[in-house]
């Protein structure tokens, strides 16, 4: 008696393989050998793009791993320097030094809504 053996893949789940699996299931006409066309899945929604190449951009080597960069979380933690800081309990103003990207990330939570200023 032979017991057939299951074996289990040692990768997670590819989701973005999933969810184009879902895309095309629903919206085959926006794939084009095999890659989402998606000037085509927009125009569907009612979106539509103007390919007028005579407009100014901002484009750059590297913006599409910045933009993958801006969307990791940070694990980062704000700590205030008493000793550098000029009246520390009475002032409404804060000194923050570091990474320019890391700190904003760090400020959008504890203090959205609160800043006035940013130099």
């Amino acid at each position: 008696m032979s017991e057939e053996i299951t074996r289990v893949s040692s990768k997670s789940m590819d989701i973005e393989q999933a969810d184009m699996e879902k895309l095309k299931s629903v919206f085959p006409q926006c794939f084009s050998e095999g890659k989402l066309d998606i000037d085509k899945l927009l125009n569907l929604c009612g979106e539509y793009i103007d390919n007028d190449f005579e407009k100014y951009k901002f484009e750059w080597k590297g913006k599409s791993d910045c933009y993958k960069i801006a969307g990791q979380r940070s694990l980062g933690t704000l700590r205030p320097c008493v000793e550098e800081s000029v009246n520390f309990d009475n002032t409404n103003n804060i000194y923050i030094e570091g990474d320019n990207l890391e700190v904003l990330k760090l400020l959008q939570t504890s203090y959205y809504g609160k800043i006035k200023m940013i130099y």
